[in-house]
């Protein structure tokens, strides 16, 4: 009885550890992507501001 817990266990825990890194090494891999600076509506904001402050000076 004692060797089969122990056998289930190890059995568990194997299997835990290699989807812990399969899952990992797919996270790596992954290619993240930035939005281009032209359809950023953050940036023309910001560049309109700027302009105005030139403006006003």
């Amino acid at each position: 009885m004692f060797y089969t817990i122990l056998v289930v266990s190890i059995i568990i825990v194997i299997v835990v550890l290699l989807l812990a890194v399969i899952t990992t090494s797919k996270a790596y891999t992954y290619k993240h992507t930035v939005d281009p600076l032209e359809n950023n509506p953050y940036v023309d904001l910001e560049l309109t501001e700027q302009e105005q402050e030139q403006k006003k000076a």
